[in-house]
């Protein structure tokens, strides 16, 4: 257990889970800048991610572990020894290194590996134990754990403790449990279970039924004392439970949940977006705590109780979650420090090359606009073209009449040489999206297509969101503008970008995961 009994630790897993989302697959350096923006909040505990997977996943890891200042740094292993070593190699060099080794011990999952009740617990009882004999920090989790059997899932347990396991992990893999349940599970287990007063129980639940924070903090009041979470939710299916929704859950309501955590909650809203970025999983307008809307009021009623007394209809200030009430209208003639500071405002902490490739953008948007509002400048902090993209796009035309075929001239730049075709196509964006095979042939397949206008106004800003699968690896590219084809054109590219360096990465045929594997969700 932690020194303080009502300090719960802070797991962080999207960098691990989180990514495991379809399409959501990060950039090395994305992985590297989330890591340390992680560390710097206060996550108790990164898990970087899975070292066997990939010899990617196996790199990030091991740079996360040299690099982190504070944060304890996790891999995810199977339960075998090949992937125990491996996971060992890659977060060795940490300043607290962590082996998160799991196995499906419900029904369903024991038939996966086809072993006896009796040859898991002979496994469990192995892997933990040369887990342990290398890392001093092991985890243990239960997959499927809240559907096993109660006895059997005792016994394990026990096995994992006695083995050598110093937290153990609780996954509603499925998001089938109800808080009463989880709560009750935890209960039981921390009573029943011999050993379970010398280890700390984490609780790790999916949002499949929508319940992930709420039996995540029912776990805790039951005596768990680990949150698996991720930001703004990410995860497979429906995602996992929400770090900023847990965290500012017991600050806000710390009347009836007592519990600490070492998170800085005024750098929420800064990671929140990055992540829907670099992701590419946009965060839904009513999110709780990161969400545009979490913060707005339009009702007049609301509108007025607001401007009598905030707290008529803030539970919490925008502040605490690293937002501001300053407004500074944003227009051609602002300068660098004024960007800044309002990009200061919404969460993001720029460097200065950073901020010079963003001014560059504002400057352009501007002209085009009488007022930059405060959502197109987060729209601009989508990925934009990078120095070693191969393809980048250099002039569009398109050509629309009522009738026949659109038209898209378009100039692409492909490794510095540039390139023109006409194509034609059922639409503008669809013409558009042909010029790009016809200038760069490729087997990628559109799996998604969205936008949305960033604000109101003819002149509002698009934001398109693409999804592309090729050779079993999955990318995602966005872009903004106020030409909506031009923005749909970008966000393609980039898209192509990604799975193009990707490809000269991992070779032809390769995945991102070039393993598979069942993750302990």
């Amino acid at each position: 257990m932690t020194q303080d009994p009502n300090h719960v630790l802070i797991f962080d897993t999207t960098l691990r889970d989180g990514e495991q989302s379809p399409g959501a697959t990060m950039t090395h350096d994305e992985k590297l800048e989330i890591a340390e923006m992680l560390d710097e909040m206060g996550v108790d505990i990164i898990e970087a991610g899975f070292p066997i997977a990939s010899a990617g996943d196996f790199r990030a890891v091991s740079e996360i572990a040299e690099r982190a200042q504070s944060a304890m740094i996790c891999g995810l292993a199977r339960a075998n020894l090949k992937d125990i070593d491996r996971c060992w190699d890659a977060v060795k060099h940490a300043k607290a290194p962590r082996i998160h080794t799991f196995i499906g011990t419900s029904p369903l999952h024991r038939a996966i590996p086809n072993l006896t009740q009796d040859e898991m617990a002979d496994r469990i009882h192995d892997t933990v134990t040369h887990a342990r004999n290398l890392c001093e920090n092991v985890q243990w989790s239960p997959m499927d754990a809240t559907r096993t059997e109660w006895d059997y899932l005792c016994r394990v347990i026990e096995i994992a403790i006695n083995a050598g396991a110093s937290t153990i992990n609780i996954p509603d893999t499925v998001g089938y449990t109800a808080p009463r349940e989880s709560a009750d599970l935890i209960r039981r287990l921390i009573e029943t279970v011999p050993g379970a007063d010398k280890v700390t129980f984490a609780t790790h639940c999916h949002n499949d039924l929508g319940m992930a924070t709420a039996n995540s903090l029912a776990a805790v009041e039951a005596g768990a004392r680990q949150i698996e979470c991720t930001i703004n939710g990410l995860g497979e299916r429906a995602g996992n439970t929400a770090l900023e929704e847990v965290v500012m859950a017991m600050k806000v309501r710390n009347d009836i949940m007592p519990f600490q955590t070492g998170i800085d909650t005024t750098k929420i809203m800064s990671i929140s977006r990055r992540v829907a970025t670099v992701s590419g999983f946009p965060v839904q307008f009513n999110k709780a705590i990161v969400g545009k809307n979490a913060f707005a009021h339009e009702s007049g009623i609301h509108q007025d109780g607001m401007l009598k007394n905030p707290e008529n209809f803030e539970i919490m200030r925008p502040e605490d979650v690293g937002l501001s009430e300053t407004s500074l209208v944003m227009g051609k003639h602002s300068g660098r420090a004024a960007l800044r500071a309002k990009l200061e405002d919404l969460g993001f902490d720029l460097a200065d090359n950073q901020l010079n490739d963003v001014f560059v953008r504002f400057k352009e948007l501007a002209d085009r606009k009488k007022e930059v509002y405060d959502d197109d400048l987060i729209a601009l902090m989508q990925v934009g073209e990078g120095a070693e993209d191969k393809l980048k796009l250099v002039s569009l035309r398109v050509v629309c009449g009522t009738d026949g075929p659109q038209e898209a001239t378009m100039t692409l730049s492909v490794d510095g040489e540039e390139k023109s075709v006409t194509a034609t196509g059922d639409g503008p964006v669809d013409a558009s999206f042909n010029a790009v095979k016809a200038l760069y042939p490729h087997g990628a397949r559109l799996q998604l297509y969205q936008v949305h206008a960033v604000t109101e106004g003819t002149d509002a800003q698009a934001t398109v969101s693409v999804r592309m699968e090729e050779e079993g690896r999955i990318a995602t590219g966005q872009s903004a503008d106020t030409d909506t084809v031009v923005a749909s054109v970008r966000a393609y590219i980039n898209c192509l970008n990604r799975l193009i360096l990707r490809r000269e990465k991992l070779g032809p045929g390769s995945d991102a995961k070039e393993i598979s594997y069942r993750d302990v969700s």
